[in-house]
């Protein structure tokens, strides 16, 4: 017999038969779709452990007094890895960062926090806030940047 033997197809290998598709005679009435938002958990955590820095002061225009000043909260994920499951990587960072951008929640504690250390600042509480909000990952970090001009 020779070295190299030649193998039998086994019948029971044969190539698959696709049927043909089936025909659609009714519609669905809802449609589904899989949506990734932030966990309140997660968000608390995040929040907890966050880096704030801010700086500003208070400014007269005649009799009115206003507040310029900004904060920047960083979430290092590298520096938290333990407490979560996904990795700690500059593509969680981008996903982080992006959620941060719509989620109405997240938006909501970042103005508070930016509200706290700008009230902190000036020792007095702030009316018509207005803040601006932009958030970029670099490597496993997201930094959030806060513009606030408000009057006292």
């Amino acid at each position: 017999m020779n070295a190299v033997t030649a193998r039998k197809p086994t019948p029971h290998l044969q190539p698959l038969m696709l049927r043909p598709m089936a025909r659609v005679e009714r519609i669905a009435i809802f449609e589904r779709e899989v949506r990734e938002r932030l966990s309140r958990a997660a968000l608390d955590a995040l929040i907890g452990r966050a880096e704030v820095i801010s700086e500003g002061q208070i400014t007269e225009h005649g009799k009115r007094r206003s507040y310029l000043g900004s904060t920047m909260i960083t979430f290092d994920l590298a520096r938290v890895s333990a407490d979560f499951r996904e990795a700690s990587d500059a593509g969680t960072a981008r996903r982080l960062a992006a959620l941060l951008t719509t989620d109405t929640a997240a938006k909501n504690r970042i103005r508070a926090v930016a509200t706290r250390e700008a009230e902190s600042r000036t020792q007095q509480k702030l009316h018509e806030i207005s803040m601006e909000i932009g958030v970029r990952a670099k490597d496993t970090r997201v930094l959030v940047d806060i513009d606030v001009e408000a009057t006292l």
